[in-house]
């Protein structure tokens, strides 16, 4: 069965939302309630399921179309469909209303820096910014909220990377589509029905530095992964990147520092953050507008530790200044200070204007 029947065949109620290119989201909750993400907001449907066993059976022919188990012993379910949509599922008595069905479209048009200048994401200054960062192998990392466009601007990016570099891509589900002609792409496994053969990403970081890579790009950071990144980062592999969820770019670092904890490794709190405070160079923080735009609001560059506290300096902050009648934010990307490497930059044939 083709990749959109599979989807069809199984999700009829949704199947308008389903071709609709409008749509990037569509939630389930329970056999009545249905919700899309159009453009950025959250709006309810009229779609709903028969009953919650015609749900709950979506969901494990789901489950088993793609070669997982969704039943008593297994209520969770987190997979990626053939043409790269992910769906996460989860049936009671976890979901208290019923199934639970969320599905993030794949996009079919990868999101470029031409398109985010376009859609006012971020300036041409932001992207001269961005773009010497790459360039001069500064270690970034993408933060942000949920649908905040994270992973969108972690490809877009890496847009900037030079073609002749090898660069080595570790992620849960695969979504990133890097142009560059030296990409190798890794996925991690999950566990089969008897608990064996689970491939995580610690894994894949520990046979990827063993691959030569140029620069490594990690889809997420969700766990004690943190700590080998961190390593690697410190240990010659500039120029690398990845995302996580944080609501600014100083608490990104504390989340580093938590998600690092997570590794098992007992390493004492100081040496820790002085290995996140060496690692990671720059943030860029994402977030969804209540007008359901997506944008850069904040660059920040990270500093040495002040009396053993993370620091990090805004260059470039989004400030909304007016709101229309429409309900639309509008406002200027500020540019608060320069970076510590814009002489560099401007060395190498970078100059940042307007920054320096």
């Amino acid at each position: 069965m083709a990749t959109a029947d599979f989807l069809v065949f199984f999700l009829e109620p949704v199947r308008a939302y389903l071709e609709d290119d409008d749509v990037s989201e569509i939630l389930i909750n329970g056999p009545s309630q249905v919700y899309v993400e159009r453009r950025g907001r959250l709006e309810p449907t009229e779609a709903h399921f028969v009953n919650e066993a015609a749900l709950r059976a979506t969901a494990v022919n789901i489950a088993r179309g793609v070669g997982r188990l969704l039943d008593d012993a297994n209520p969770r379910l987190d997979a990626r469909l053939p043409d790269g949509s992910r769906v996460h599922a989860v049936i009671p008595p976890l979901a208290r209303c019923g199934t639970v069905i969320a599905i993030r479209k794949f996009k079919k048009e990868t999101l470029s820096i031409e398109r985010m200048l376009s859609f006012g994401s971020v300036d041409k200054g932001l992207v001269t910014l961005l773009r010497a960062a790459v360039r001069l192998h500064r270690n970034i990392i993408v933060s942000g909220g949920t649908s905040s466009g994270k992973t969108s601007v972690l490809n877009a990016l890496s847009s900037f990377i030079p073609p002749e570099e090898r660069v080595l891509v570790l992620e849960d589900a695969s979504e990133l589509q890097l142009q560059q002609a030296h990409v190798v792409c890794f996925e991690t496994r999950r566990p089969d029905k008897h608990g064996q053969g689970e491939v995580t990403i610690r894994d894949l970081i520990h046979s990827a530095l063993r691959l030569r890579p140029d620069r490594l790009v990690i889809g997420e950071i969700r766990g004690g992964e943190a700590l080998d990144l961190l390593q690697a980062l410190n240990t010659g592999h500039a120029g690398s990147m990845s995302t996580i969820h944080a609501n600014s770019p100083l608490d990104c670092l504390y989340r580093l520092e938590t998600c690092a904890l997570l590794s098992g490794v007992n390493l004492p709190l100081s040496a820790l953050r002085s290995q996140v405070a060496s690692a990671v160079d720059m943030v860029a923080h994402t977030a969804r507008l209540p007008d359901g735009s997506r944008k850069m609001v904040a660059v920040s560059e990270v500093l040495p530790l002040v009396s053993g506290e993370y620091a990090v300096r805004d260059l470039v902050r989004w400030r909304t200044e007016a709101l229309t009648e429409q309900g639309k934010r509008e406002g200027t990307f500020e540019r608060l200070a320069p970076p510590t490497f814009a002489e560099e930059a401007a060395r190498m044939g970078f100059p940042l204007e307007g920054l320096a």
